[in-house]
C-alpha cells in the first residue's frame, strides 16, 4: 500500500508542480492555452498556481523530512478541493467536458492519497 501511496502521491505532485508552475510563471501563456483563464484575472490565476505547487511540495516533502507528516493529508484535502471547483465552478458551466476526466483522475488519485495516509497516521 505505501509504494501505491507513493506513486500516487508522486504522480499527482507532478502534475501540480508543473500546472503551478504555468500558471504562476506564465500567466499570458495559460491565459491563451486554458480557456478557463481568458476571463479570470493575473491575481486569480497567479493564486491557483501558488496553491498548486504548495499542494503539489505537501504532497512529498512533509514524509520525505519526516517533518509534521500528517501535513500529507493537508495537502491532498487541499488539491482535493481544488479539483472539485474546477469540475464544478469552471468546467461543468462552460461545458468543457473534454477536460473533466483528468479533473477526475486527479481528483480520485488525491483521495486515494487522503485515506491511505490518514489510515497509516492512525
Amino acid at each position: 500500500m505505501n509504494i501505491a501511496l507513493w506513486i500516487a502521491q508522486g504522480l499527482l505532485a507532478a502534475m501540480f508542480l508543473m500546472a503551478g508552475v504555468m500558471k504562476t510563471f506564465q500567466v499570458e501563456k495559460v491565459k491563451v492555452q486554458m480557456p478557463w483563464a481568458k476571463d479570470r484575472s493575473d491575481g486569480f490565476i497567479r493564486f491557483v498556481g501558488i496553491s498548486e505547487l504548495l499542494g503539489g511540495l505537501g504532497l512529498i516533502l512533509p514524509l520525505v523530512t519526516g517533518i509534521l507528516p500528517w501535513l500529507t493529508v493537508l495537502a491532498a484535502i487541499g488539491l482535493t478541493i481544488i479539483q472539485l471547483l474546477a469540475i464544478f465552478t469552471e468546467h461543468l458551466p462552460k461545458k468543457e467536458y473534454n477536460i473533466i476526466p483528468v479533473n477526475i483522475v486527479m481528483l480520485a488519485l488525491a483521495v486515494f492519497v487522503i485515506f491511505g495516509r490518514f489510515t497509516l497516521f492512525s
